[in-house]
């Protein structure tokens, strides 16, 4: 654990909350622990445990909450010279994580998913500490399975989640989120966007490092779209991919009527949800409430590059719901998204079905229904 955080571990903290890694863990960790905050508890009572190599060590600090971080990276499912090295990391981990639950004797451990959250519920098993797992996704991933054998309730975010003791909570989305009324915002967003009045806003994005394929089928679909005077296209490129797609100059004949903006990282993402008709993107669990709880329509592309297909189980719920349309990775091209995009724009009153259909599969109230099962596991 940091050296600078060794003098606190004498104090004795109401919850651990490990796990992390991606985005996609670490806000819903943060907002369990604000959730714990409403309701009363002291936020120095409140820690997060993450990895190193993982977006935690910015993002923990910036939200106000104490955090240690262990050392590691996950297991590759194959024989490789750095599972080695992993397995040593995993047994430092496991030591750090037992004194950490040792010197700040939490009343119960949250695992949220992620390489952090193994050593440190493991650690609270023996310890004799009570364990709730939050997982995100449809289909769990590989540390909330394991945990979950050990945990006293699992908080899911979709019904018919395979895990034991399970309990439908939703997943966690951020306030800024929640607070979104399209009908009543989507005229300041649009004007803080610069859509001109009259277009429709088709917003297209891929996550913090942008997915290729989305990329690819965006700038296709736009050429195609070049003719259309009703379309303001918002493309989140990512920056894995920004400098390639960027490289030639726009996508755009001279002339073109479509209004086109690319931007490699969407920092006010609320603002681009409230403004937006349809959204184009994956479907990974916080990026699945987030639309839900917006009131978005979505035509969602699952990741094929994910554990457990689990963007695919994610995605499914979304369309049985009536909130959002399929598309396969391997069948998405530019024609097949403007022609997806084109068949919901035709027809505003199934966006409007749509719309009303994923407000009501929202669950708002998710961060503090799972902090009232925290709080109900260390009573008992």
């Amino acid at each position: 654990m940091s050296p600078r955080r060794r003098g606190r571990h004498s104090r004795r903290c109401f919850a651990l909350i490990a796990g992390g890694g991606t985005a996609g863990h670490v806000q819903p960790a943060i907002a369990i622990a604000r959730a714990l905050v409403d309701r009363g508890h002291r936020q120095s009572a409140i820690e997060l445990v993450g990895s190193e190599r993982g977006i935690e060590a910015r993002l923990v600090p910036e939200a106000g909450f104490d955090l240690t971080l262990l050392p590691g990276r996950g297991i590759q499912r194959k024989v490789s010279w750095q599972n080695v090295t992993s397995a040593a990391a995993l047994v430092v981990a496991f030591w750090r994580a037992w004194r950490l639950v040792g010197s700040r004797r939490p009343r119960v451990v949250v695992s949220v998913g992620g390489y952090a959250s193994v050593p440190c519920a493991l650690a609270a098993v023996v310890r004799r500490v009570p364990v709730v797992v939050a997982e995100q996704n449809a289909a769990p991933g590989a540390a909330n399975r394991l945990v979950s054998r050990f945990a006293k309730v699992c908080a899911v975010s979709f019904p018919g989640t395979p895990l034991p003791r399970a309990v439908v909570t939703g997943n966690p989305v951020r306030p800024e989120v929640l607070a979104i009324d399209r009908a009543r915002d989507a005229a300041g967003a649009r004007a803080k966007l610069d859509v001109e009045p009259g277009r429709r806003v088709v917003l297209i994005f891929g996550g913090s490092l942008g997915a290729l394929r989305i990329n690819r089928a965006a700038l296709e679909a736009v050429r195609l779209w070049a003719g259309r005077g009703d379309l303001h296209v918002r493309h989140v490129i990512g920056s894995r991919d920004w400098a390639e797609l960027t490289a030639s100059g726009p996508p755009l004949p001279p002339g073109a009527r479509l209004h086109y903006r690319a931007i490699e990282y969407d920092d006010d993402m609320p603002t681009s949800l409230a403004a937006a008709d349809v959204a184009v993107c994956r479907s990974g669990a916080s990026t699945s409430f987030e639309l839900l709880a917006a009131g978005l329509p979505s035509i969602l592309i699952p990741s094929p590059f994910v554990t457990a297909d689990h963007q695919s189980a994610n995605a499914r719920h979304m369309e049985r719901a009536g909130a959002a349309v399929v598309v396969p990775d391997a069948e998405l091209d530019g024609a097949r998204l403007a022609a997806e995009v084109d068949a919901l724009l035709a027809d505003p009153g199934r966006l409007a079905a749509m719309a009303r259909s994923a407000r009501a599969a929202a669950r708002p109230g998710a961060a503090d229904d799972i902090a009232a099962l925290v709080e109900r596991t260390a009573r008992d």
